[in-house]
């Protein structure tokens, strides 16, 4: 498996931290390779349909937040 080294700041090691803690992800890597994948998922969707939006919706599907990517 290839391994990788890099250097984040500590408010991303702390970001990391949280998010390991409060879910399902058991190591920080773990966490990082979760967002890769959804990252890569969210781009494949993009490309296939130009015209798809990410939107968070409340429990009634009112838009709170469009997403845009870069």
């Amino acid at each position: 498996m290839p391994r990788y080294t890099i250097d984040f700041d500590e408010e991303f090691d702390r970001t990391l931290t949280e998010l390991v803690k409060k879910t399902d992800a058991t190591t920080k890597a773990d966490v990082i390779r979760r967002a890769v994948a959804s990252y890569s998922y969210l781009k494949k969707q993009q490309r296939e349909r130009k015209d798809a939006k990410l939107r968070i919706v409340d429990e009634h599907d009112k838009p709170l937040q469009e997403i845009i990517l870069p």
